[in-house]
């Protein structure tokens, strides 16, 4: 898992890196300022952290044998990633609506990389932990094999961290992000 997460870690380097080298490039809008609704996303992004703290929870609880607590959490999990997921699709489909697609500019085409590549992660992820879930409530996933569960987290923990970096990049230090200067000046 370790060496996944480190081959992953370069792969989401360097999407960031290309969103951050071609960060305000667009020149046609809808720009990030625009666009980005932050409010929204910080609700979405306490969403994720909080599957973090119900996947603490879920691993505690199976590795103390007991089984509801340990499957509860789990699909605490679950839910917050299908939650997250949510919100993403409906950002997602507000910016199709306002004119940002992949293939508007340079913005929309790195951002729907970058995000998308990670909700497929938090989508692995999600189903992955249900998966999980069924095992706990089944009794195949008990304190002697919780190993299981805590490589799961790893990766789960992993999707927090680069969210967290993906929002940090994209929504926090982009948002004031407009027409580079003389943008106008091509199209006017």
């Amino acid at each position: 898992m370790w060496a996944f997460l480190g081959s992953d870690v370069m792969f989401f380097g360097a999407f960031i890196a290309t969103y951050l080298v071609y960060r305000g490039r667009s020149l046609n809008g809808p720009y990030p300022s625009e666009i980005l609704n932050i409010p929204v996303t910080s609700v979405s992004t306490f969403v994720l952290l909080m599957s973090s703290l119900a996947m603490v929870l879920g691993l505690h609880y199976v590795k103390e044998g007991q089984k509801n607590k340990g499957t509860l959490w789990i699909l605490a999990v679950v839910l917050l990633g299908m939650v997250f997921i949510g919100f993403q699709m409906v950002e997602f489909s507000e910016f199709v609506n306002e004119g940002l697609t992949p293939r508007t500019n340079i913005f929309g085409t790195t951002f729907f990389i970058l995000t998308g590549i990670h909700g497929a992660h938090v989508t692995i992820g999600v189903l992955w932990m249900a998966f999980l879930a069924y095992g706990s409530h089944k009794g195949t996933l008990r304190p002697d094999n919780a190993l299981d569960l805590e490589i799961a987290g790893l990766y789960w923990h992993f999707v927090d961290i680069v969210w967290i970096v993906i929002f940090t990049v994209i929504y926090l230090i982009s948002a004031t992000d407009g027409p580079p200067p003389g943008a106008e000046l091509l199209h006017g």
